[in-house]
């Protein structure tokens, strides 16, 4: 809310009272995308009588002005700027209607805007309605600019409200993400509020941001200046070029690791919500499934009333004895009774494997889940950028690209609700066992010879059943050099005994403690 209209009046409003008055002595830039101005009311010998210092960092990721109490000019590598502005007076800090812009208006007929426009921010200097330079030259479309028609004039009434379809974000663009997110929480804290409850809500708003009162705030896990209660308020000021200095500190000391983690937070809830959206649907399907009349059923009420189908029926009604009530079903005229009831059975079959495939679909997809809100977990409590980044890259969660779920990756089944993970080849095995399965899983493995690493997703809170063990030994003797043997040594371990250290081969691994079981080998 920083580069926010309404926090730019507050800013001119006390930038006016610290400039008027004071001549503009030098401009200088000696770090690629940051000025620096110094307001003086004099020029001494050496030094400046009573400076004012605005810093202008106008960075396409970040702009932000903020006002040092001192600033040594470096020797080196610093170029002079706004030359023919120097010795100025400035007579007035002009704030642009509903616009993130305020000028800083100089003798002769010169203004320094500050146009905080996102990643096209920039200060531009204008004689009379015309550019004559700016400080980003790449942005050549600013030259393009007139002073006159920086003032955005709005119609904010009640009717412009209605004709908007009382849609405030038509009305008041000036708002910001921050000032609609606090928006949308006080509708949420009224009932099925009427439009002109909403209309009252957004006029005490309104009148909330004109008051000098500002907040610094951790809000999506990222440092923000608001006028509103947002996040977890750090401190308040009075002042906004207090304020302003205060976040711009902030931002640059915890803003860097609160950014990366934001962004790493929001990648993992936005594949948190396309999990959760996808168990819905399946569990909605599921649940279609169980609330319809099976074709099992179907085919034996079929079979049991053989002689009361007429020949060549497409419809026929009968008696439904597992809900006693009748029941219409549907033929095809040119099969028989029974070979009917033969095409009723196939389509059970079908919906048998259908239900199977979503119930383990639905236990992997949980499993991700647990997996991603372990991460969100994890990366809320780092406090070291280095390690971080390290966690991010091990655990590819660098990009919003939809995660390649276990079933694409590895070979898999499902027994008794529990998820069997199947390593492919050696570099899959290293994949399944570093990455994808966690101290708590089950590991198994064909002993002494080559073979799948083999993997039971845990479930929280319950042991492993013994005919789940016996069922993952099986396939972990079935894809393995012992295949046909009549039995087959199996390792049976928690993950957490397992240690893959640098340099050993691909799907070699070192276990700390084993158990052994004697299983014939069985695939799915």
């Amino acid at each position: 809310m920083h580069q926010n209209y309404h926090f730019l009046r507050h800013l001119t409003e006390a930038l006016r009272q610290e400039a008027t008055g004071l001549k503009f002595m030098e401009c200088f830039s000696q770090e690629k995308d940051e000025l620096v101005i110094i307001l003086a009311h004099a020029r001494g010998k050496n030094n400046y009588y009573r400076p004012f210092f605005i810093r202008a960092t106008l960075r396409p990721d970040f702009a932000c002005l903020n006002f040092p109490e001192d600033f040594n000019r470096a020797r080196q590598n610093s170029a002079d700027l706004f030359e023919n502005l120097y010795d100025l007076a400035v007579i007035d800090v002009r704030q642009f209607k509903n616009e993130r812009a305020f000028g800083l208006v100089l003798e002769n007929n010169y203004t320094v805007v500050f146009k905080l426009f996102g990643n096209r921010s920039n200060a531009v200097v204008f004689q009379g309605d015309d550019v004559i330079d700016l400080f980003h030259n790449r942005l050549v479309s600013d030259n393009n600019l007139h002073l006159s028609e920086l003032d955005r004039e709005i119609d904010q009434t009640w009717e412009a409200y209605q004709a908007a379809n009382y849609d405030h974000r038509k009305v008041f663009p000036t708002f910001g993400k921050e000032i609609n997110a606090y928006l949308a929480e006080q509708f949420d804290a009224t009932p099925a509020p009427s439009s002109e409850q909403r209309w009252q809500i957004i006029e005490e708003t309104l009148n909330h941001l004109s008051r000098p009162a500002f907040k610094i705030s951790l809000w999506h896990h990222q440092p923000t200046l608001t006028l509103v209660a947002l996040g977890e308020v750090l401190r308040e000021h009075s002042s906004a070029i207090a304020a302003l200095n205060d976040f711009y500190t902030t931002y640059n000391r915890v803003g860097v690791i609160a950014k990366e983690k934001g962004d790493a937070l929001k990648i993992l809830q936005k594949r948190i919500q396309r999990t959760e959206h996808y168990l819905e649907e399946a569990f909605q399907k599921l649940l279609g499934i169980d609330g319809e009349v099976k074709n099992e059923e179907i085919g034996h009420i079929l079979m049991a009333n053989l002689h009361q189908i007429p020949e060549r029926a497409e419809r026929v009604t009968l008696f439904d004895f597992y809900r006693n009530q009748d029941i219409e079903i549907k033929l095809k005229p040119d099969l028989t009774p029974q070979r009917n009831a033969e095409t009723y059975y196939r389509k059970s079959k079908n919906e048998r494997i259908e239900i199977e495939k979503l119930q383990e679909n639905i236990a992997l997809r949980e499993g991700e889940l647990e997996e991603l809100k372990n991460h969100v977990s994890i990366i809320e409590e780092f406090e070291s950028l280095k390690l971080l980044r390290k966690y991010l890259k091990t655990n590819n969660l660098l990009s919003d690209a939809p995660i390649l779920s276990p079933t694409q990756l590895f070979k898999h089944t499902e027994f008794e609700g529990y998820v069997i993970l199947i390593g492919k080849n050696a570099k899959n095995n290293d994949l399944l066992t570093k990455k994808y399965a966690y101290k708590e899983d089950l590991w198994l493995h064909a002993r002494d010879v080559a073979g799948s690493h083999v993997v039971v997703k845990y479930k929280a809170g319950k042991k492993f059943p013994n005919s789940v063990i016996e069922r993952a030994a099986q396939i972990a003797a079935w894809y393995s050099k012992r295949r046909n043997e009549t039995l087959c040594p199996v390792i049976v371990t928690p993950k957490k005994y397992v240690r893959k250290p640098k340099g050993l081969p691909e799907g070699e691994v070192i276990l700390d403690k084993e158990e052994v079981v004697m299983i014939e080998p069985k695939g799915m």
